[in-house]
């Protein structure tokens, strides 16, 4: 499946940003020893074993710090790594090479790490028809390429934003008083064209959002056994409405709760608890 990069429009400004965050008056170190007309070799090692994503990220990183910079990539993007891979090699000015060897790296090891996540989960998918998707839980600034690397690693993207849908969330609820009340709200103000999608967390929440003829709704928090008897409940009721399973999910867990019948599991794990690939920089001059 060929997974369509962000536009550059979206990331740019982040980059610079991360750049004059990183050295907002310039390197002292690196301009105090390297010559800034010395030239050499760099690569970008991947120290263990991952799945690439974001390489391009990197390179513009190193675009914006100095254009002479010239990038081979290595690896296409979704692609495993093992441990030792070479993921980029840099050619250019080291002094250049120095002062984006950060930023660019802390890039890479965040998207890298997400895209490994990310294919973990869907591992444990294998066989099933059930889509993983990703949340809003995601690093502020960072969302549009951290759903980009989810999307690599195999996964789906939830809402991008709050303009991109109607989820009626616990807290809704309770500050309009119940699910009726909130869905005759949103029928009322919102776009006829928007499909409303109700978070139940108990049986009777589930009965009340299928009754006012919700689109989809995400079943949060129910252990397995209440899970199956939620899916079965909503295909007998409204065999249309699409079940979401959410709050919880892990690795150990995730085919489980996939094979009570839900159509999505959504994790904000794949997002907001990864760990950083270990990938570094060597110069080799």
């Amino acid at each position: 499946m060929k997974t369509y990069r962000p536009h550059p429009s979206t990331y740019t400004g982040l980059i610079q940003q991360a750049i004059s965050e990183d050295m907002p008056f310039g390197d002292i170190t690196t301009s105090c020893t390297v010559a800034s007309h010395t030239q050499g070799k760099a690569v970008i090692l991947a120290k263990e074993d991952c799945v690439a994503a974001g390489l391009f990220v990197a390179q513009e990183v190193f675009a914006h710090v100095d254009s002479s910079i010239a990038c081979r990539i290595m690896f296409d993007e979704g692609a495993v790594v093992h441990a030792g891979g070479i993921l980029m090699e840099i050619h250019g000015s080291l002094a250049s090479i120095l002062m984006g060897e950060r930023v660019a790296l802390n890039l890479l090891q965040r998207l890298c790490g997400i895209a490994t996540q990310t294919a973990a989960f869907m591992k444990e998918l294998n066989g099933t028809d059930c889509r993983l998707l990703d949340t809003r839980k995601t690093t502020p600034g960072l969302r549009v390429l951290e759903k980009y690397a989810v999307r690599v690693g195999g996964g789906h993207n939830h809402r991008f934003s709050l303009s991109d849908g109607v989820l009626i969330k616990d807290n809704h609820i309770a500050a309009c008083g119940s699910i009726t009340e909130a869905v005759r709200r949103l029928r009322r103000n919102a776009p006829h064209t928007l499909a409303v999608q109700c978070e139940v967390s108990t049986m009777e929440a589930l009965q009340e959002a299928l009754s006012v003829g919700v689109h989809a709704v995400l079943l949060d928090n129910m252990d397995t056994d209440t899970l199956k008897k939620a899916v079965d409940f909503t295909r007998k009721t409204a065999p249309r409405v699409l079940i979401e399973a959410s709050g919880g999910v892990t690795l150990k867990n995730v085919r489980e709760i996939a094979l009570t019948g839900v159509d999505m599991v959504s994790t904000g794990s794949i997002t907001h608890s990864v760990k950083a690939v270990d990938i570094s920089l060597r110069i080799l001059q």
